[in-house]
């Protein structure tokens, strides 16, 4: 099958994208053999609030790039119900003119609870129609708030759209979704409100720290989907930034990740033990971690894995896991994974789904993964599991967050600080520090 994909036939790549999305026996095995023939392919992320017109102007993007005869493929992710599990898929609707085209390829994705604007199977997905040979993979999320930021770490380009009249200027300059921009395009450009809303954005950006070492300075456009008004300098823009900033930049991520964790040669890292006691020492200290008996099991930079024996100090009247000690294991393993490069990191956003309920005598896993950082923002995924006496796991929560990170050396927090729950400022282990200083 992976031939025929590469071939770029597309009843192949269908079926392929079929079964990434259902997680049929060998979908990971093909995953990742996608995955090391991608890395071409430009990723554009369109993201913005429900009903900001993302859609459509998705479908204007995609008329531009086709009559420049490249290939374009779409993955829409749409919400899924609480209440039925279900998804409308209904994003395609607005881009049915360019459904038939030879070089198109529209995919819909429900995001099946999955939180952070994406579904779990997106980046297998954009993989898939990169290595087919797709020149422009267009993303397009779930509608999304102030923190579903999720296509930070999956797109080459981001562009948040935002419809005329956000509100106050207090919104607009709100950290989350507006920070995670390389262009800001507020759509229905033909509305009254729209320059005005334009304006507020641009005074939104001088408020945002200098750019350092001439990078990228995002911009913000006035674009109406409809109406095809200010689209073509929208690509335009997008075309600059992508020469600026290279294409393939997840997978570029996914490598320096597993650098950091694994060595070519002799396998796992010799640093994973200082990693691990640097991590379980700031868990040691924490009152929650204490009470409730997590305990720190792996760790490294960017990520944590903790673990939870459930006993009558979980329960809740009902007889059952108390959400809270479910919330407070993801939560702890957020605070060690985001804490884990020194930088004091407080967390300013956090959202949990619960799936299955957890009974007394029960083993819980949580592991969280850093998603993206940069100098001030970083976002964690944590997957939380029930372990079964086979060594199988179960799904239980999945808990995304969102942490703000001072900047402050180390020697100024020897007393230590609370953040996520963790009390900060233990010596962050030599080998880090000796490679990053």
């Amino acid at each position: 099958m992976l031939a025929h994909v590469l071939a770029g036939d597309r009843r192949v790549i269908a079926r392929m994208l079929t079964c990434l999305d259902d997680g049929v026996p060998g979908s990971q095995e093909a995953a990742e053999l996608l995955s090391a023939h991608a890395g071409r392919a430009l990723v554009v992320g369109v993201t913005g609030v429900p009903g900001g017109g993302k859609s459509t102007l998705v479908n204007a993007m995609m008329g531009i790039w086709l009559a420049r005869n490249l290939r374009v493929a779409v993955v829409a992710v749409d919400p899924s119900s609480p209440v039925s599990g279900g998804a409308v898929l209904g994003d395609r609707i607005r881009m049915s003119e360019y459904g038939a085209h030879p070089n198109c390829f529209i995919r819909s994705l429900s995001a099946r609870g999955q939180l952070g604007g994406l579904s779990g199977t997106a980046r297998a997905a954009v993989d898939c129609f990169d290595a087919a040979g797709f020149d422009r993979v267009i993303v397009e999320t779930v509608g999304a708030g102030q923190s579903e930021t999720a296509i930070t770490s999956l797109a080459d380009t981001r562009v948040v759209v935002c419809p005329p009249g956000l509100g106050d200027d207090v919104q607009a300059i709100k950290a989350g979704i507006l920070e995670i921009a390389d262009l800001l395009a507020v759509s229905k450009g033909d509305l009254p409100l729209a320059e005005e809303t334009a304006r507020d954005m641009r005074e939104m950006l001088t408020l945002r720290r200098a750019v350092k070492n001439g990078a990228w300075t995002p911009r913000v456009m006035v674009v109406s989907g409809a109406q095809s008004k200010g689209v073509s300098e929208l690509v335009a823009a997008i075309e600059e930034h992508a020469a600026a900033a290279g294409t393939g930049r997840r997978l570029a991520a996914n490598a320096s990740t597993a650098a950091q964790m694994s060595d070519s040669s002799d396998g796992p890292i010799p640093d994973a033990g200082p990693w691990l006691a640097h991590l379980s020492s700031l868990a040691q200290r924490d009152g929650l971690c204490a009470t409730l008996g997590i305990s720190v099991t792996e760790g490294g930079p960017g990520r944590a894995v903790v673990r939870m024996t459930v006993d009558a100090r979980h329960m809740n009247f009902n007889g059952g896991c108390h959400g809270g000690a479910i919330f407070s294991l993801a939560d702890s393993a957020f605070g060690l994974a985001s804490n884990s490069h020194g930088a004091l990191a407080m967390g300013i956003d956090a959202h949990v789904t619960f799936q299955v309920g957890i009974g007394v005598g029960e083993n819980l896993v949580a592991r969280a993964t850093e998603l993206m950082r940069s100098h001030r923002i970083g976002m964690y995924r944590v997957d939380v599991a029930r372990v079964e006496a086979d060594g199988e796991e179960t799904p239980v929560s999945n808990f995304t967050g969102t942490v703000y990170i001072r900047q402050e050396p180390q020697a100024k927090r020897q007393t230590g600080s609370v953040t996520n729950g963790l009390a900060n400022g233990a010596p962050v282990p030599d080998v880090y520090r000796t490679a990053k200083d």
